[in-house]
């Protein structure tokens, strides 16, 4: 029979305690069900703020090309297409460079929160200060809504995010102090 100490050890496959990473919790460990259902409610969410980005961008945009004339118009409408595929592959390479660059320097747990929350102060003063730039971007909206897409569409396509290579380098460095020279564990 175990001892009571040797009972409240974990399991040599388990750590004590997984880390919650903002917008994936602990689901990000076992990679289960509720870990994709997470990730496809986050990539539905962006999808619908990119649509409605998307929107108000192409109606700024109307508004702006009946003030052109008819020959202009045509002209502008067609930069803009090639602009807005441009912006695109844009979008696209930036978020995948910064991805990049995020996994060789993974954050761990602590640092990923710290992102977030900064993430989420800066975004109240950015909201405000855009309301006024968009009146000034509607002749090149629909080319900065094509790189929005590309960017988001970057994020929500990689296999595993920063964050999770992060916390699960954390683990297996704390797994790591709490082994024995003999690879045994440890008691807590």
């Amino acid at each position: 029979m175990a001892s009571k100490a040797s009972s409240e050890a974990p399991g040599s496959g388990t750590p004590a305690r997984i880390p919650a990473l903002p917008g994936l919790g602990t689901t990000w460990y076992e990679r289960g069900t509720r870990y994709w259902l997470r990730r496809a409610s986050g990539a539905l969410l962006w999808f619908l703020v990119t649509a409605f980005f998307c929107y108000i961008a192409l109606v700024l945009y109307g508004s702006f090309r009946t003030s052109l004339p008819p020959t202009v118009r045509t002209v502008w409408d067609w930069a803009q297409a090639v602009l807005s595929f441009v912006a695109f592959a844009w979008g696209w390479r930036v978020q995948r460079r910064d991805l990049h660059k995020k996994l060789l320097d993974p954050p761990t747990p602590g640092q990923a929160r710290q992102a977030k929350r900064d993430e989420t102060r800066r975004s109240t003063g950015l909201a405000v200060a855009g309301r006024a730039l968009w009146l000034v971007a509607a002749p090149v909206a629909p080319a900065l809504a094509g790189g929005c897409v590309g960017w988001v569409i970057a994020a929500f396509t990689v296999r595993e995010y920063p964050s999770e290579v992060g916390a699960r380098r954390a683990l297996e460095a704390s797994a790591d102090l709490h082994r024995l020279p003999g690879g045994q564990k440890r008691l807590r």
